[in-house]
This record gives C-alpha cells, sequence and structure tokens, in this order.
C-alpha cells in the first residue's frame, strides 16, 4: 500500500480492512439494534427501588444489566470503529453522536443502581453472594460494596453525574486551544516548509539537523509562552477538579481517589518515583555519552529525542511483518502465535492509512467481537513491526480475558493493559537483535530500546512526580499560578536530566504541553507496566519454569483481581521496588552495551 497520494477509504482493498460483521452484518443492521435499545432508560428506571426487597430482584436487574452492557458496548464499538476509518465521514460522525446521546441518557437513568445496592444491609448482601446463581455477579458486587465509604446518596450522584460534562471544560478547552486555535506556524526544512504542531513536533525533535530542531523547538514555546497564563489556568482548573471530586468522594487525597479503582496502595506510587530517583546517574551517564556521540558542545533540550543511531533500511510488506511477528511470539507458545497470526491476517486488522483515517494504532474490541486493532502501516518503517506487536498484546489479552470471564468480570484494567503490549514489543526486540548479524541494525535495535525505556519509565515517572507535587500543593491551599507550575516543572527537568544538559529560558513550558496531565495519575501505569513487562519476559525467554504459564493466568484473569493480585499470579510483585530496580538494571546495561558497540 505504498502510493504517492494518500488512498480514500474506498480505495483500500477489503483484505486489508477489518471485518466488522460480528459487531453487526451492516449499518442498517446497527440502526435497528440501536433503534431497539431505546427503551433501555426506562427500563431501568422500573427497577428502582425494588432491589432491597429480595435476592431475585437483585439477580433480576444485574441479569438486565449484563444484558444491555453487552448491547451496549457491541453498539458502541462499531460506532467507534467506524468514525476511526474515516473522521470526515459525516454518516460515521453522526452515528458517534446519536450513541453518546444515548450513553449519557442510560448513565442518568441508571445513576441510583449504585447507591440502592449499597443502601442493602451488608450482611444481607453478603448473604446473598454466596448463592450459586450469583456467581457471575459476585467480583462486580464486591467491587461495589467496596467502594460503599465514597457514594453518595441517589440524589447527589445524579448530580455529580449531571456535571460531568461541565467538569471536562479545562480538558476540552485544552485540547482545542492547542490543536485548533494555536498557530505554531511553518518550518523550513530541507524537503521545503512543513507545518509546526503538536502532533508534529516530536518529528521535528528527531530531524538529524540541530538547526531545524532548534528553530522549532524556540518557535513551538514562543507559541506557549505567548498563552502560558490561559495554559496554566486551565490546568490549575483541571486540578480543582480533582479535588473537588476526591472531596466529594470523600478520599484524603486526588492522588487517593485515582489510586482507588484499581485497589492501588500509594506506596506502589512512592516506590516507583523514589527507585527511578535513585537510578538518575546512570540516566545522567546516558545524557553524557549522548552529548559526545552527538559531538556538540553544549547538550541542548532540543537534542535529546534525535536517534543516535541512523534508522536502517528495512521494507516489509504487511505479510512478511506478521511473520516477524509470529517467530518473535514462539516463547508463548504456538496456540498464541498462530492466534494472533490469523487474525492479523484475517479480518482483525484494519492496516493502511487512508483520507480521513484516525491517526496511530489501538486496539479496541469487546465481549463479542474479534479485538481489532488499527493501524496506519507503512512497509519502511521497522517501528511499525514494534507497534503491531504491541497492539497484538492488547488483543491478545483481550482474546484470553473473553475467553476465561464472565462479562461482568473480563474486563482488565490499564494497569494490567500496558503490561500485556510492551511484553511483546521486549519479545520483539530479543528476537530481532539475536537474528542479525548487521551491526548497524543491532545499534538501531539497542539505541531504540533505550529511548523506548527512558520515554516509557523514566520520563512518565517524571511526570508522575509532576502531577503528584501540583496537586499537593493545591491540598494544602497553595495556589497553582503559572510561575507555580513552572518552578515545580523546572526543578523536575534538572532533577530527571542533570546539569548536563543546557536548558532554554523557556524550556520549563514543557509542562504545558502534555495533555496526559489533564488525565490525573495516570502516567504511572506506564512506568510501573515497562517494569513489569521487562521482569516477565526476561522470565519467559530465560526459560524459567512455569513462568510461561504463569504469565497466561495474568492474561487469563481479566479484570477478577485487581492489578497487584492478577500481576502476582505472572510472578512479580509491584510492591516490591526491585521490580523498577530490575528495569533499570537493564537500562544500564543496554547503555554500556551501545557505548561498547559504538566505541565511544
Amino acid at each position: 500500500m505504498e502510493n504517492n497520494k494518500i488512498p480514500l477509504r474506498e480505495e483500500i482493498p477489503n483484505n486489508s480492512k477489518w471485518d466488522l460483521s460480528k459487531l453487526f452484518k451492516s449499518e442498517k443492521d446497527w440502526e435497528d439494534i440501536f433503534a431497539k435499545a431505546q427503551n433501555i432508560p426506562d427500563q431501568f428506571a422500573s427497577f428502582k427501588g425494588t432491589l432491597g426487597k429480595s435476592s431475585d430482584n437483585l439477580l433480576k436487574v444485574l441479569n438486565f444489566y449484563k444484558e444491555s452492557a453487552i448491547l451496549i458496548e457491541r453498539l458502541f464499538n462499531y460506532a467507534s470503529l467506524r468514525l476511526s476509518e474515516d473522521e470526515g465521514n459525516s454518516e460515521s460522525r453522526a452515528r458517534m453522536g446519536k450513541m453518546m446521546m444515548f450513553y449519557t441518557k442510560v448513565q442518568a437513568q441508571s445513576s441510583w443502581l449504585e447507591p440502592e445496592i449499597l443502601s442493602i444491609d451488608t450482611s444481607l448482601i453478603n448473604s446473598w453472594l454466596e448463592k450459586p446463581e450469583f456467581s457471575e455477579y459476585r467480583v462486580f458486587l464486591k467491587k461495589i460494596l467496596r467502594r460503599k465509604p465514597h457514594v453518595l446518596s441517589t440524589d447527589e450522584e445524579k448530580l455529580l453525574a449531571l456535571s460531568l460534562d461541565s467538569l471536562r471544560t479545562a480538558s476540552d478547552t485544552f485540547d482545542i486551544l492547542t490543536n485548533v486555535d494555536m498557530d505554531f506556524g511553518k518550518i523550513e526544512t530541507d524537503e521545503g516548509v512543513k507545518p509546526l504542531s503538536l502532533s508534529t513536533f516530536s518529528t521535528f525533535m528527531r530531524s538529524k539537523n540541530r538547526d531545524i530542531r532548534k528553530k522549532a523547538y524556540k518557535q513551538f514555546y514562543a507559541k506557549f509562552d505567548e498563552y502560558r497564563n490561559t495554559i496554566a489556568s486551565l490546568y490549575a482548573g483541571s486540578c480543582k477538579k480533582d479535588f473537588y471530586i476526591a472531596q466529594a468522594r470523600k478520599f484524603s487525597s486526588c492522588r487517593e481517589t485515582a489510586l482507588f479503582e484499581d485497589n492501588m496502595p500509594v506506596s506502589v506510587y512512592d516506590n516507583l518515583v523514589n527507585t527511578i530517583s535513585k537510578n538518575l546517574p546512570v540516566l545522567h551517564k546516558y545524557y553524557e555519552l549522548r552529548k559526545r556521540i552527538l559531538k556538540v558542545d553544549e547538550l541542548k533540550h532540543y537534542d535529546v529525542y534525535v536517534p543516535l543511531v541512523e534508522d536502517v533500511e528495512s521494507r516489509h510488506t504487511w505479510e512478511e511483518a506478521v511473520d516477524i511477528v509470529y517467530k518473535a511470539l514462539a516463547p508463548l507458545g504456538e496456540e498464541y502465535a498462530s492466534t494472533l497470526k490469523n487474525g492479523l491476517l484475517n479480518g482483525w486488522a484494519d492496516r493502511y492509512e487512508n483520507k480521513g483515517k484516525r491517526s496511530g494504532a489501538f486496539s479496541s474490541g469487546c465481549y463479542t467481537s474479534d479485538p481489532y486493532i488499527h493501524m496506519n502501516y507503512k512497509e519502511d518503517n521497522i517501528s511499525d513491526i514494534f507497534t503491531m506487536i504491541h497492539e497484538g498484546g492488547h488483543s491478545m489479552h483481550s482474546y484470553y480475558s473473553v475467553r476465561n470471564n464472565p462479562y461482568m468480570q473480563y474486563d482488565y484494567t490499564i494497569f494490567e493493559a500496558e503490561v500485556a503490549s510492551t511484553f511483546n514489543e521486549n519479545l520483539l526486540f530479543n528476537y530481532l537483535l539475536d537474528n542479525t548479524k548487521d551491526k548497524k541494525m543491532q545499534n538501531y535495535l539497542i539505541s531504540t530500546q533505550i529511548d523506548e525505556i527512558i520515554g516509557t519509565l523514566f520520563r512518565q515517572t517524571m511526570f508522575a512526580e509532576f502531577e503528584y507535587k501540583a496537586h499537593d500543593m493545591l491540598e494544602k491551599g497553595e495556589p497553582l499560578t503559572v510561575d507555580s507550575i513552572r518552578s515545580i516543572y523546572k526543578g523536575l527537568l534538572v532533577k530527571y536530566f542533570g546539569h548536563i544538559l543546557d536548558f532554554e529560558e523557556n524550556s520549563d513550558l514543557e509542562c504545558l504541553r502534555i495533555p496526559h496531565f489533564y488525565n490525573a495519575f495516570y502516567v504511572y501505569k506506564y512506568s510501573t507496566g515497562i517494569s513489569a513487562s521487562l521482569a516477565l519476559s526476561r522470565k519467559v525467554l530465560s526459560d524459567e519454569p512455569g513462568a510461561r504459564e504463569n504469565y497466561f493466568k495474568f492474561l487469563s484473569s481479566g479484570g477478577s483481581r485487581f492489578p497487584l493480585e492478577s500481576l502476582k499470579l505472572a510472578g512479580v510483585d509491584m510492591s516490591n521496588p526491585e521490580v523498577v530496580q530490575a528495569a533499570c538494571d537493564e537500562f544500564a546495561r543496554l547503555v554500556e552495551l551501545l557505548k561498547k558497540n559504538l566505541n565511544v
């Protein structure tokens, strides 16, 4: 699918598109089922006030909840996937709009459900849970009972639900401001004039031409400097929203609120930050190495993302890439590898870019469908093979979760999801490194893996530390201003990059451009995820007894356990800082290996 122009959707061969017929056979089929689903909100309301009267009444509403949720998930998944095919398609956009309005109505009409379940005497509901007919709802209900101290009255819950849309204002405004209203201008490159934007900034930072990197960097942050007060106010507003929810839900802090759903103790968060802090000297050593390799007098912030090893020439058709993925997954056994291979070749994946298609890649399925994979595959980009196996990790996680759990406990958390995807990337890295004698390719792979660990382990931990410091300041009654926010971030830049880096006056404005900060206390999951996946992949690759079987227990556990417990099934204890330390040790090993190979 290599063309001089981006093809239209209809120009993509059908065998290169995903097969959504397992969701709905046609758009008309979706419309018909959607029309029949319109009575779901009123049906929810009809159960109100009956749950505590008998176990049969509770079971009836749970059965209805499950059947409705399966259908709504299926409707939503189809609408979302169709929109991602071509975001300019008005029919797909209208379908998604209808779906969102319907979903909001369902949420409003069912907001009474959890408070009413919690109003039932705890000993009574626990006795009902012992009955065999409640077996598939046991985990679901126990998670609800755990939330009892933080669930409000029915009326209060409804008010909170009605406020959710307005509470997204800071995030929505940030997206519109930075993606639409802010004009970052254009940059003159060797290939002509190119636009500078949030999405293209990273491309410019990878340019081999230092003058282009410098110009793009200064021009980019000059625009953020222009809007610094507005964006700082938006971020402060987002933090205030987090603080409001924490207080309304009777939590002691914003961080505790965010970690509660995963039953994640704050000690895991603190262990991550503390362990990474202890290992920053090896990161600083890497930046010293980078400075020598780039042969610059001063290492600037715009020098830390350019690849140290030039891209290697590599071209693989989709089918060839799938075969590489299949071979790399051999340590997980034939069933896993062949299942993903067959899926990638036969309807799971939407392979290539077309006009209007959503950028990037993702895995998305539901309980009753295939675990679909959205890609924009390029044959001449070896990183796209890593993307393929990464998204394949998510899809196979879903594949095993669906087949080993009832609907009400199949959905795993983001914390666990990041382990399954990066685990697969580790297998691919080791496979490619072991199967090439080309020194340039070896160094490219090692350098790329180093960059991946920096971006996922160290950088995301820096972000996590920033989020904690910013929210802690607010919780202590100290105002979040543009100056205080920048001061926090400047201190972290110096801490994580070390004094080897020479920062610009406005380098600390980076804190104003990170969209993840509007979903607070989320990014630490990337760091813990790669730490766990590195540990688990080492166990499997070294043929440690029981390692593969334990990993499949993790993949199959779905949402039946909280993340710490499911990862213990696989063989890692994230409450132990040794897991993060081992990831840091692997980083140090790779840095030494690259230094030796490049003889610097």
